[in-house]
């Protein structure tokens, strides 16, 4: 059966198997390799209390926050975007 992609879709070279992580959204278990992580700052304060507190001279402090989705959750909140066909491969790379 022909691949379709080089890396298969992951990011794991040659090191053999990696360890599974649930996705924050569905909970579908992934491979570590091939799930995407974004990192987003957190604030636990109400941005409008939060730009009122900042003009008086507050520090707010803002958290990072670790989220690792599976490929379909990913594709589907936008992280991920799908490529057009003619963009996916290639022409003259045929395996």
């Amino acid at each position: 059966m022909p691949k379709k992609r080089e890396s298969r879709g992951r990011r794991k070279g040659d090191k053999g198997k990696s360890g599974a992580v649930p996705c924050d959204n569905c909970g579908r278990i992934t491979p570590a390799d091939k799930i995407i992580c974004v990192t987003r700052m957190y604030s636990p304060v109400d941005p409008a209390l939060a730009s009122e507190l900042e003009k008086k001279g507050a520090i707010i402090m803002r958290y990072p926050i670790k989220k690792c989705y599976c490929v379909s959750c990913a594709v589907f909140y936008g992280i991920a975007k799908v490529r057009a066909e003619a963009d996916r491969k290639p022409k003259g790379l045929e395996l």
